[in-house]
């Protein structure tokens, strides 16, 4: 079975107004745009050890 291919909305003129994602592909752009807005929050944050993370998730009991 092929894959689902990105498929384009075009106006009368043939301009791309729009486009049609598998929805898979469409939840994955999400997760990474997601990603990337953690990413913007923190990061002003100062950057911490392995270790100390590691303490962090045991702590928690995550680890």
């Amino acid at each position: 079975m092929k894959a689902l291919e990105d498929r384009y909305v075009i106006d009368a003129r043939g301009k791309k107004t729009a486009v049609i994602l598998p929805v898979k592909r469409y939840e994955r752009l999400l997760e990474d745009l997601h990603d990337l807005a953690v990413v913007a929050e923190r990061r002003d944050e100062e950057p911490i050890s392995l270790e100390e993370m590691k303490r962090r998730l045991k702590e928690d009991g995550l680890l």
